[in-house]
């Protein structure tokens, strides 16, 4: 009975009941949506496996790393494999069509990236063809490339026009994977490298380092560091994940400002419906003071009133929340390989039903206290 007269309430007034419950569905659907942009950004960190460390140039990333540092990194105590990579850094048709290129070495790479799941015969081919390329599936969705096809790209860093021979499309371990990169030979590009720039030939972006003990990270990359201090190409190594928010650091006024206008978002919609809850208690004072004179207690009063602003709440909420899942799903797509990863988490649909228990609460609290606190006169002259 208690749970169909706050229903009947929320319901007495339906367009004002309705036009809150939209308003509510708009700021969590909102809120949800930023909260996965958010999620997107950190993304890389996330996946980041802490079995492997990332060997670059102590001065700055820009800067290359010898070749024959890798005989020195197998040596350290604690290594097992070591692969390289570098960004290539090409243009595919508009330089609106962004997204990563590393050139790497493929014998071994794949092996310290076993959350990449490539067909076997697709990596054959791949370590066949020195022109081969191997991309993520979503990179192949957006694009529309499939095997066998040919991917020009026009070089920013390596100058000239590139072409590449897609020869497999790796799929992801999880839902996590970044499926949205491009890897080809970084042999083929040295190659080229020493034929038309000899000082820049045999350099590799970064080194892959492969771990045994996870927990010993610290102290592994501290003496693959040591092995390099004062010479001409000093090193810096970190976990994957550091390596990854390093990242994100630079772009973190950005995260921060999304947060802001995520949060800044439900406090409005805060402030809307404790206007709804105050303007419905005020015009029922006389109701609830009956209620006080046929033996309500004033909890049970300030309970009908909270109860009946965490429903009109859930309510939105629980839509906006439907509604948050496909609206992302074409969101990531509108990206394309912006994002690498773009969904919905767990941690995201349960703050949005802490956000909508807050509102609630929060909006009921004054006029469940002044609808508990009225006297039976004072309510029934109102």
């Amino acid at each position: 009975m208690f749970a169909r007269l706050i229903l009947r309430n929320a319901l007495r007034h339906r367009l004002r009941t309705a036009l809150t419950v939209l308003g509510i569905f708009v700021a969590i659907l909102a809120f949800g949506l930023l909260a996965t942009v958010v999620d997107a950004w950190y993304a890389g960190a996330e996946g980041a496996s802490a079995a492997r460390l990332v060997t670059r140039n102590a001065v700055s990333l820009v800067f290359p790393l010898p070749l024959t540092h890798r005989e020195k990194l197998r040596q350290v105590e604690g290594v097992s494999r070591v692969s390289t990579a570098n960004w290539f850094g090409g243009i595919y048709i508009s330089p609106r069509n962004f997204f990563p290129q590393f050139a790497v070495d493929a014998q071994t790479y794949f092996d310290l990236y076993p959350e990449y799941r490539v067909p076997e015969a697709e990596m054959r081919e791949f370590l066949r063809d020195r022109k081969g390329a191997i991309v993520g599936r979503k990179l192949a969705d957006t694009y529309g490339w499939k095997v066998g096809d040919v991917v020009p790209l026009k070089g920013t860093i390596y100058a000239g026009n590139w072409e590449f021979v897609v020869r497999g499309i790796y799929d992801g371990r999880d839902a996590g994977t970044d499926t949205a990169q491009f890897f080809l030979h970084w042999a083929y590009l040295n190659e080229s490298v020493r034929r038309l720039l000899p000082r820049r030939a045999d350099t590799v972006g970064v080194f892959i380092v492969g771990i045994d003990e996870p927990g010993r990270a610290a102290d592994i990359a501290r003496a693959i560091d040591a092995q390099f201090r004062n010479s001409l190409a000093e090193t810096l190594t970190e976990t994957e994940k550091a390596f990854q928010l390093g990242f994100v650091a630079m772009t973190e006024a950005i995260v921060v400002a999304i947060r802001l206008v995520s949060y800044l978002v439900i406090f409005i919609i805060m402030a809307v419906m404790a206007n709804t809850m105050s303007m419905s208690a005020r015009e029922r004072m006389p109701e609830y003071a009956t209620l006080k004179a046929i033996g309500f207690r004033p909890a049970r009063v300030a309970a009908l009133v909270t109860g009946e602003s965490v429903a009109i709440a859930l309510a939105g909420t629980v839509l906006g929340i439907a509604a948050t899942f496909p609206v992302a799903e074409r969101f990531g797509r509108a990206m394309g390989s912006l994002f690498p990863v773009f969904r919905v988490s767990l941690d995201t649909v349960l703050l949005q039903l802490a956000c909508a228990l807050v509102i609630g609460l929060v909006a009921a609290f004054a006029p469940a206290w002044r609808a508990a606190r009225v006297g039976i006169a004072e309510g029934l002259r109102a």
